[in-house]
C-alpha cells in the first residue's frame, strides 16, 4: 500500500511553481571545485572564505569554473508600514516615497556604490503609501501590491493572499534580472521596516524582542523601548515557528513587509534561476529566513554580503548557517553592504577560473 503524498505547496501559482523549480547546488560541480582550488598554485585552503564562496558559485552555477557573478543587479523593494503609527521611529512615512524618488535620480548611497561596481539599480515600488513622481525613464518597477501595510501591532500587517502576491512579485522581478546578470543583489527602503524585521526573526528562530530588536535609523532609549514591546504584541499572535511552506507565509502575512516579502521572492526566483543572491543587512536577512522556510533549498544559492549593527540580523544569518563577508557596523540599507562585498564574491570566482594549478604551471608542491 503506498503511502499518501503531500501535496505541493501552494499549486497552480507562480510560487508553487518557483518552488518547486529550485534545486540544491550541484555536488559533482563543487567537489570539482574544491579540488581545483587545493591544487591551485598557493597553500591548500590559503584563502579562507574565499575557497567556499568559489566553490557554492561553482555548486550553483553547475559548472567548474562557474561564470563570473557579473554584471550585477541591484533590486531596491520599497514599502511602507503601517506600524508606524505606533511611534518605533522618529522619521516621517513620506521619507519612504521621497527616498524611492533619489534612488531613481541615482542620488543615494546604492547609487553611489553601484556605479563604482558598474552594477545595476532598479527600484521595485511594492508598497509606498504616499504618491512620488520620478523622471520618464528612470529605473523604477511600479508593482505595488498594496499602499503599505496594517499595523502589526494590531493586527495581520497583510492577508495571505497579499503575502503571497508580493513574494510573487520578488519571483517575476527576480527571473527579469537573472536573464542577463551574473549575480542579484538585495536592496531595501521602507521607514519603520526594522521593527518588522525583528517580528519577523522573533517569528522565524525563537529569539525575544529584546534580543531581536535594535536602534534601526537610531532611536532613543524611549523609542526603543517601545519598539521592542510593539514587536512582542506582534509576534504573541505567531504561535510558533513556522513548519511548513503555509505556515511561513501566514507568519510573514501576520508581521512581515511588503518589501520583505518581495525579497523573500527575490531569493526563491535566484535560486530558481541558478544565479547567486547577495544579501544585504537585517531586511534581507529576515526574508531570507521567510525564503528558507518556504524552500530550504534556496538559501543554497544565496550569500551573506555583511553583518550589519541591526542584532536581529547576526541572529538570522546563525539560523541560516550563512557566514557574512564583512563586518562593518553599517546599518543603512538599500543594497550598500552586498554591494561592498561583491568585489570579494567576483574575485573568489576570479581566481578559480583564472589561477593556474601546480602542474599546469610547472610548479613544485611540496613534498
Amino acid at each position: 500500500m503506498s503511502r499518501p503524498t503531500t501535496p505541493a505547496p501552494f499549486a497552480g501559482t507562480l510560487l508553487g511553481e518557483t518552488i518547486a523549480a529550485v534545486a540544491p547546488r550541484d555536488a559533482a560541480a563543487e567537489s570539482a571545485a574544491r579540488d581545483r582550488l587545493d591544487r591551485m598554485t598557493k597553500p591548500p585552503g590559503s584563502l579562507g572564505v574565499l575557497e567556499d564562496v568559489a566553490a557554492r558559485l561553482a555548486g550553483t552555477a553547475g559548472t567548474c569554473p562557474p561564470p563570473l557573478p557579473t554584471p550585477a543587479a541591484v533590486a531596491v523593494f520599497a514599502g511602507d508600514h503601517g506600524v508606524h503609527a505606533q511611534g518605533v521611529t522618529p522619521w516621517p512615512q513620506e521619507v519612504t516615497a521621497q527616498m524611492v524618488a533619489n534612488f531613481a535620480r541615482g542620488g543615494a548611497v546604492v547609487n553611489a556604490f553601484a556605479a563604482q561596481l558598474g552594477a545595476d539599480v532598479v527600484v521595485v515600488d511594492v508598497g509606498v503609501a504616499t504618491p512620488y513622481a520620478v523622471e520618464p525613464g528612470a529605473a523604477l518597477l511600479s508593482r505595488k501590491v498594496r499602499p503599505g501595510t496594517a499595523d502589526l501591532a494590531v493586527g495581520p500587517a497583510m492577508t495571505p493572499e497579499e503575502a503571497r502576491r508580493a513574494v510573487e512579485v520578488g519571483i517575476e522581478v527576480a527571473t527579469e534580472l537573472a536573464a542577463d546578470h551574473g549575480c542579484l543583489v538585495t536592496g531595501d527602503m521602507g521607514i519603520t521596516n526594522t521593527t518588522a524585521s525583528a517580528a519577523l526573526v522573533c517569528a522565524f528562530t525563537g529569539a525575544t524582542p529584546a534580543a531581536a530588536t535594535g536602534r534601526g535609523t537610531g532611536v532613543d532609549d524611549p523609542t526603543l523601548a517601545r519598539k521592542v514591546e510593539v514587536v512582542g504584541r506582534g509576534v504573541a499572535r505567531v504561535p510558533e515557528r513556522p513548519s511548513t511552506p503555509e505556515d511561513a507565509l501566514a507568519a510573514l502575512a501576520e508581521v512581515g513587509g511588503l518589501e520583505h516579502a518581495a525579497l523573500a521572492g527575490f531569493v526563491l526566483g535566484a535560486a530558481a534561476a541558478r544565479v547567486p543572491v547577495l544579501l544585504d543587512g537585517v531586511i534581507a536577512g529576515s526574508a531570507a529566513l521567510v525564503a528558507a522556510a518556504l524552500c530550504p533549498a534556496a538559501l543554497d544559492h544565496a550569500l551573506a554580503g555583511h553583518t550589519s549593527a541591526e542584532p536581529g540580523h547576526a541572529l538570522a544569518l546563525r539560523a541560516l548557517g550563512l557566514r557574512p563577508l564583512l563586518g562593518l557596523d553599517l546599518r543603512l540599507g538599500e543594497g550598500t553592504g552586498a554591494l561592498l562585498a561583491l568585489p570579494l564574491v567576483a574575485s573568489a570566482a576570479r581566481a578559480l577560473r583564472e589561477v593556474a594549478t601546480f602542474d599546469s604551471a610547472g610548479v613544485t608542491e611540496k613534498a
